[in-house]
Parts: C-alpha cells; sequence; structure tokens
C-alpha cells in the first residue's frame, strides 16, 4: 500500500483488555491518519472514536458496529438482520414441537451490540410470526472454550441451538463427544472447527461474514477517504451468505 501513499501499524491483539489499551496508548503517540480496527471491548472503543474524532481522523470499524453520534465508517454484517435469518433457518421444516437452545459462550466482547442484536433479531422472527408457535425457548451463558461446562442434561429435549458468535464448534464437539444427534445448530464464522462439524453434520448452517472482505474493503475506505478524498457511505453492510454442508467448498 506504500505505493498507493498510505504505509500501515498492524497490532494483533490478544482478547485481553489490557494489550487493547496499551495498542489505543500506541495509535495516540503514532502521527496515525486512519484508523482501522474492530471494537472488541465496547466501552474502551467509544474512548478511541472520541479521542481520533477529536483529531478529525476518520475511522473505520469492521466486524461489529457501535451505533453512536460520532462520525465513522463501518463495513460488516447487518447483525440484527442475520440474527432474523437465523430464527427463519431454524423454522424451516417444523411441523412438530420445537425446543430451541441459545447458548450464549461469552467473554467482555460479547458487550458489544453486534452480539446482542443478533440475538435480538432472532427473537424479532418468531415475535413477527406468530403461527409459529410449536417453539420454546431457553437460555444458557458459559464462558469462553467452556465445553467442560456443558452437560448432556442441557440438551434432553432440545431440537435446534442457536450460537450467535463463532464458537458454535464448541458445542458441535461436546455433542459429537456424546454421541448426541438430531439436533441442529445454526452458527457463525467460516472458521476451520466449524467447517469440520459443518461437513460431519454436527452443524447444519453456518452464516459467513466475510472477514477477509471485510478487511479488504476497509482498507479500501481508507484510501479512497485519505487520498481520493471521496465522499463515502457511512455503511457498506456485507451480504448475509448461509452456508451448508452441500456449498461449503464455494466458499474457501
Amino acid at each position: 500500500m506504500e505505493n498507493l501513499g498510505l504505509s500501515f501499524i498492524i497490532s494483533f491483539m490478544i482478547l485481553i483488555l489490557f494489550h487493547f489499551k496499551r495498542c489505543f496508548l500506541v495509535y495516540l503517540i503514532f502521527s496515525v491518519i486512519g484508523l482501522l480496527f474492530s471494537p472488541i471491548f465496547y466501552e474502551e472503543s467509544l474512548v478511541f472514536l472520541e479521542e481520533f474524532n477529536k483529531r478529525e481522523i476518520p475511522i473505520v470499524m469492521i466486524d461489529s458496529d457501535i451505533k453512536n453520534e460520532i462520525p465513522h465508517f463501518y463495513i460488516g454484517q447487518d447483525a440484527f438482520q442475520s440474527g432474523y435469518l437465523a430464527g427463519r433457518l431454524i423454522s424451516f421444516a417444523v411441523k412438530s414441537e420445537r425446543e430451541v437452545l441459545i447458548i450464549k459462550i461469552a467473554r467482555e466482547i460479547e458487550s458489544t451490540s453486534v452480539y446482542l442484536q443478533r440475538i435480538k433479531g432472532f427473537y424479532t422472527f418468531f415475535e413477527d410470526h406468530p403461527e409459529l408457535t410449536n417453539f420454546s425457548f431457553s437460555e444458557i451463558t458459559i464462558k469462553d472454550s467452556g465445553e467442560s461446562q456443558l452437560t448432556t442434561a442441557m440438551f434432553a429435549t432440545i431440537k435446534s441451538i442457536f450460537v450467535p458468535n463463532s464458537r458454535a464448534y464448541i458445542v458441535a464437539q461436546f455433542l459429537e463427544q456424546h454421541d448426541i444427534k438430531g439436533i441442529r445448530i445454526i452458527g457463525y464464522d467460516f472458521l476451520a472447527k466449524n467447517v469440520n462439524y459443518l461437513n460431519s453434520g454436527f452443524i447444519t448452517f453456518l452464516i459467513n461474514q466475510k472477514p477477509e472482505e471485510q478487511g479488504y474493503l476497509a482498507v479500501q475506505y481508507l484510501y479512497k477517504k485519505l487520498i481520493l478524498q471521496e465522499e463515502l457511505k457511512p455503511t457498506h453492510f456485507m451480504s448475509l451468505d448461509i452456508v451448508i454442508k452441500e456449498n461449503c467448498t464455494f466458499e474457501l
């Protein structure tokens, strides 16, 4: 990108608040003219926005959006609509009573709006379709990578599971290890572990967020804004791609 007049400081942050804050201080020291980041921690990301807005530095967020009055660009999925889509996928081809379990495999990151908006969108689908009376819902929250917190009793009557983040593979692995079959799992992200369980049949649907394309478009946004001085749309929503076993090879 230096040939185009831009150079980048790239930080790979472990998902720990201390590292996030340290990177923030580094960015303030350097004379950066643009910021591309994913708002991993909500409150600290608001500070990011406020400080860089004071300096009139353009900001592009990917993966998650923080909806406030501070000007910024967002490239990613509409979280509410993706949750709404997950609800529709759960409802397909269901004739009998169906119990749905929402498993929130959480870390501090899940205070961000994208996670909550997915769940809201999911419930809204069923609120908008009152004819779907044969569904009941329950929720559990476990810590990140917390397969040990799962029990077979949790799944005794469950027919479908919604995991509103990229960790559907944790649930799928547990079901595989305990030979629990006949449960439909819907999750997010085209991670290798998720794809493995998609191919083995323990995950039914994945909603692909195309993170590489998000990053590419975000860099393109900064180039157009900083170098070409173009006026840009504040939001660029990515398509909601449904991945199943039969089409996953085309997503690679």
